[in-house]
C-alpha cells in the first residue's frame, strides 16, 4: 500500500502520476486533480481538459480566454 500524497490516505488501489520527471502518489483522480490540474487564469477551476492557451495563460475553455481579453480591449 500507498499513501496519498494530497490525503494521506494509506490506500492498496494507489496509482503514481510522474509529472515533470516527478513521481506523486495519489489514492483517487479526485486527489491528484486537486494535487497536479492548472487553474484557470479567470474563473480559477481546475483544469481536467485540454484547456484554451492564450498569450502565455490557461484557461478553461474559450469562453473564460475570450472573457480576459475583451475585458483588456475595452
Amino acid at each position: 500500500m500507498a499513501k496519498c500524497e494530497k490525503c494521506g490516505n494509506d490506500y492498496k488501489g494507489s496509482f503514481e502520476v510522474v509529472m515533470d520527471g516527478i513521481s506523486h502518489t495519489f489514492d483517487s483522480f479526485e486527489c491528484a486533480i486537486a494535487a497536479l490540474a492548472p487553474n484557470c487564469s479567470h474563473c480559477n477551476c481546475k483544469i481536467i481538459g485540454h484547456g484554451v492557451s492564450k498569450n502565455g495563460k490557461v484557461y478553461c475553455c474559450d469562453h473564460c480566454a475570450r472573457a480576459v481579453h475583451l475585458a483588456a480591449a475595452s
